[in-house]
């Protein structure tokens, strides 16, 4: 393993550059425009080909090692979150990469670089194909949907955009490294939890607020009782679902002297299975809906595909514990069942085929708040690409023995990326949830 120790710490001081600078410059989901610009040139500096996501951002590139074995999938996520209250946000935008995806750029450009050395791949088969994926975090719904309404993409998420392009067509596992806060690298042989997305617009009637208020409906108090019977469902949340409901109102109204007639409200629903999902996102809609009906307003609800429950493939967990342990005999590992209550768009990936979301350490604060900083570059880009080139060779050395062996033992929950589509379409939905008339109300669930 030492070579391949080697030959990503001649390169430390390219992975430390790229990591400055797609920190200094965040950009939310599919506006990653200098990051992925930025990324793309250094890898054609290193000699790669790249084939563009077309009309959006991010691109992959494949390395084929001239002897048949499988395809192996390497990510990075380009999206930074908002947290406006961050420090180092930008003043414009409120962007920052308080989600650490700034170390996955340049753990993945390292990864690049040092696959690049001589001899570096002598002992692997098949064909490494590596990603810079936008778009991970599911933030900004509204300008996403502007996207989805005007063809340049499908899906919320990069990954299941990636998948639909066929930009991942040929690959049989796939894996990518987060950061964490711990102490210790993480490997996870667990669950996270999956996602719909929601939408909910409520409308009432504007009128003036202090003059003729009766003549009014108030789209925001119509909200504020829709949220308080969605938060008296909880307890009828099984625990083991780990069902969350986390609304924010992103228009609440125009002018303190009117009454408000349009009230904006984002959200996910999330749970550890597509059953638990829809159950809890079928009620949450039921108590939306009553509240406006109790009010006397109307409420379109529009629930848009999310992110699929990530399932961690045990085996591809061992094969990363057994890479840590050979190219940093010294480091601290973990391997944890605890289920993750965030949700990925790996978890697409892993309805058809073996994926792994492990964690290497080197960031403090608190992920996705205001003192987030990724602190150690060495620990959570440097040796995040050693032990990703380390997973390599273990998975397609020996003609790809381990990595055969994961496959051979796989049953994907979809049989195809088709079903797949198809399936998470099926939560597609939006319009008026009540129809008015006279003096009756059809409510539509």
């Amino acid at each position: 393993m030492k070579k391949y120790y080697d030959a990503v710490e001649k390169y430390s001081e390219l992975i430390h550059k790229c990591h400055e600078y797609v920190w200094a410059n965040p950009e939310t989901g599919y506006k990653e425009y200098k990051t992925s610009a930025y990324l793309a040139s250094e890898f054609e500096k290193l000699g790669y080909k790249l084939t563009y996501a077309e009309g959006i951002t991010g691109f992959i590139t494949e390395i084929d090692t001239g002897r048949k074995g499988p395809t192996i999938l390497v990510l990075g996520e380009l999206d930074s979150l908002i947290c406006a209250d961050h420090p180092e946000a930008d003043s414009e935008t409120g962007a920052v990469h308080c989600c650490g995806h700034s170390a996955q750029c340049a753990a993945l450009l390292g990864l690049a670089a040092a696959l690049t050395e001589p001899h570096i791949r002598d002992n692997m088969c098949g064909k490494i194909r590596l990603c810079a994926v936008p778009a991970e975090e599911l933030i900004e719904i509204e300008y996403r949907k502007k996207l989805i309404a005007e063809g340049k993409i499908s899906y919320m998420g990069g990954k299941p955009e990636f998948l639909k392009r066929g930009l991942f067509d040929g690959v049989d596992m796939a894996f990518m490294v987060h950061t964490t806060i711990s102490d210790a690298y993480i490997v996870k042989k667990s669950f996270s939890v999956g996602c719909v997305a929601k939408k909910i617009t409520f409308k009432g009637r504007s009128s003036h607020a202090g003059g003729s208020p009766w003549n009014g409906i108030n789209a925001l108090y119509a909200a504020n009782l829709g949220l308080n019977a969605a938060n008296a469902l909880r307890e009828t949340f099984k625990e083991q679902d780990y069902i969350r409901f986390h609304p924010i109102i992103t228009t609440g109204g125009n002018a303190v002297n009117a009454i408000p007639d349009r009230v904006v409200i984002e959200s996910y629903v999330r749970g550890i299975s597509y059953e638990a999902i829809k159950d809890a996102n079928e009620r949450i809609n039921r108590a939306l809906t009553g509240a406006a009906l109790s009010m006397g307003a109307n409420v379109d609800i529009e629930d848009i595909p999310g992110y699929s429950p990530v399932n961690n493939n045990h085996m591809l967990a061992d094969v990363a514990v057994k890479a840590f342990n050979e190219i940093m005999p010294e480091g601290k590992i973990v391997v944890s069942e605890a289920v993750g209550t965030g949700s990925t768009d790996m978890g697409d990936l892993s309805t058809i085929m073996p994926i792994l979301h492990p964690y290497a350490n080197g960031s403090t604060g608190f992920s996705h708040g205001s003192n987030y900083k990724v602190e150690n570059v060495q620990t959570a880009c440097v040796d995040s690409a050693k032990w990703q080139l380390a997973m390599l060779d273990v998975l397609l050395r020996d003609n790809g023995a381990e990595a055969k062996k994961i496959l051979d033992s796989f049953t994907p929950y979809f049989k195809s990326k088709e079903e797949y589509f198809e399936y998470m379409d099926s939560f597609s939905r939006s319009g008026d949830r009540i129809e008015y008339s006279d003096k009756e109300a059809t409510v539509k669930l």
